[in-house]
């Protein structure tokens, strides 16, 4: 009876140990609303698994710091590693260092420079960037032809230009504004804002001092789209005279849209997205199979539908 006792607890003991998973997460950088939700997406659904560890870190927009982080993850046996890469760009690096240890790797909300060439064991969970700026850009395009526009003039907002989703969404605006139905609208002007709300009050504030008539802002992401919005406050324009667009529908986004300030946005699964990448990360870390693009839909967010979008983000 002894003996099978202990052999019933040895069982179980195993049991635990092959559900316990540690998890190693280099998020590009922790100062940003966006990327605070995803990574607490993350970390709440964790918090509902038995057995399951995350070690997040804080690459602080250093792409060296990321691939150290990597690294000491593979050297502390992490079971696999998830990434929110600081540059796109940089990732073959960071997938050879994963590979050459054999420890399973998943990419979030960016899109890695490798996407394509990833091995059996690495992924890539996002939203299609293809959809986010033609989304945002054809509602833009719908309420200038809604308020009677023949003619539109618009500043383009950029995220950092090293990163794949800024590149994406600036290309997506150029495409819908190529269209017939939205060939309209023309820019006067597009700058990068790093993703940031004060780059791009100044910058919205630069434009502003040229006094050239504008109809429009059309930004890579809300946090752009707020600096702009704050801008054009602080220069007593009507916001009810331009249509202002973003993409993410954070919550001070949407607090925006209520206020009447911000038109256009696309909500962007922040939560899902690092679900998804958590999940994908324990099936990998486990030998199972994954799709290596798993993609998480974008919608559009405007006035009329608002509602369904508040506790989201």
């Amino acid at each position: 009876m002894k003996k099978l006792l202990l052999g019933a607890a040895f069982l179980a003991l195993m049991s635990s140990s092959a559900l316990a998973a540690k998890i190693g997460v280099s998020m590009a950088l922790f100062d940003d609303n966006f990327l605070t939700v995803l990574r607490n997406g993350m970390i709440e659904q964790a918090k509902g698994m038995e057995g399951v560890e995350l070690q997040v870190e804080d690459a602080q927009n250093d792409v060296a710091k990321q691939l150290d982080q990597i690294k000491n993850f593979v050297a502390s046996g992490v079971d696999a590693i998830v990434v929110n890469p600081v540059d796109t760009s940089a990732t073959q690096a960071m997938s050879d260092a994963a590979a050459a240890a054999n420890v399973p790797l998943v990419y979030v909300n960016r899109e890695p420079v490798n996407v394509d060439t990833l091995p059996d064991n690495q992924a890539f969970v996002a939203s299609n960037e293809v959809e986010s700026g033609t989304l945002e850009t054809q509602e833009v395009c719908r309420l200038f032809k809604e308020a009677g526009k023949t003619e539109a003039n618009v500043y383009v907002i950029m995220g950092e230009l090293s990163n794949q989703a800024a590149v994406q969404r600036t290309k997506d605006i150029d495409d819908v504004i190529a269209t017939p139905e939205c060939s309209f609208i023309k820019i006067i002007d597009k700058q990068t804002s790093n993703w940031k709300r004060e780059e791009a009050q100044n910058l919205m504030t630069n434009w502003l001092s040229t006094g050239a008539p504008f109809d429009g802002v059309i930004a890579n992401n809300d946090e752009s789209a707020i600096g702009a919005i704050q801008a054009m406050k602080a220069a007593n324009i009507d916001m009810k005279s331009v249509v202002v667009g973003g993409v993410d529908a954070t919550q001070d986004a949407l607090a925006a849209m209520q206020a009447g300030d911000l038109d256009v946005t696309v909500f962007q699964d922040a939560a899902g997205q690092g679900a998804g990448a958590l999940d994908a990360a324990l099936k990998l870390s486990k030998g199972e199979a994954v799709e290596q693009k798993v993609y998480i839909p974008f919608q559009l967010v405007t006035p009329a539908n608002i509602d369904k979008f508040l506790q989201k983000n």
